[in-house]
């Protein structure tokens, strides 16, 4: 299902429409299920990264291209998929995180054990025929428990920022943010920027520090997954390519 296809009423659009807050809004919002027109300007394809993706991130982010590149290979993967299709972007949804986020709306997810089984059990690859294919089934019904706590509670993209960053990345609303992630690379590689710079990881880049950004960013196992040893690496061999 399309994310860009659920409209949680009164707050959260996920069309192509923009978002226009309400003062008035409760807590109690309602998911209904409509059917997305495809995007014009991608025809239902996905819009992967490309060069001048690249250097607009590195400008924005007062680095070289090869730094970029470098982050963007080891925190998104060689591939840096950030599609499992169109319109459907790679989601990792926490149970533990959904659960401790409809914990903080004071949301007894007890009641809903039976009747949304799907969220509470691992994700069924072989239903669903794909491990994303089962993840956003999993977070469909979740949305329909509670789409704050199922937004928060879910990884996205291919930087896989937890969605209660919403704010951090510089969005004005959840709904804004999963459009976001679900319309494009570029928009995915834009809520990254926002979030870097508002975390003030962009310092690290400047200097290269690998170490620091990967600690800010990866946490404190960051060493022993080696990520400070492996950007610099990345970062040598795209400042090589860059030389050529």
């Amino acid at each position: 299902m399309l994310l860009s296809s659920i409209i949680i009423a009164g707050l959260i659009t996920l069309s192509s429409a923009p978002v226009i807050p309400d003062s008035t809004l409760t807590d109690s919002l309602i998911v209904e299920e409509v059917t997305a027109p495809v995007d014009p300007n991608n025809h239902g394809t996905i819009q992967r990264l490309t060069e001048e993706d690249f250097t607009q991130a590195a400008e924005q982010l007062g680095i070289d291209v090869a730094t970029i590149k470098a982050v963007i290979s080891i925190e998104a993967g060689a591939g840096h998929q950030g599609f499992h299709a169109p319109g459907k972007p790679i989601i990792n949804f926490d149970l533990a995180m959904f659960r401790r986020a409809a914990s903080k709306r004071g949301i007894n997810l007890n009641k809903y054990k039976k009747s949304h089984k799907i969220v509470f059990n691992r994700a069924n690859t072989q239903k669903y025929g794909s491990y994303q294919a089962a993840q956003h089934e999993r977070l469909r019904s979740a949305m329909t428990i509670d789409s704050i706590a199922a937004i928060d509670g879910t990884f996205w993209g291919m930087f896989q920022i937890g969605g209660f960053n919403w704010k951090k990345c510089g969005a004005k609303s959840r709904g804004e943010f999963v459009e976001r992630m679900s319309d494009s690379e570029h928009e995915q590689l834009e809520l990254f920027i926002n979030f870097i710079k508002t975390n003030g990881m962009d310092k690290y880049l400047k200097k290269k520090d690998w170490a620091g950004f990967a600690r800010c960013y990866n946490g404190p196992s960051y060493a022993r997954r080696g990520y400070h040893t492996r950007l610099a690496k990345a970062y040598k061999k795209y400042k090589k390519q860059s030389a050529r």
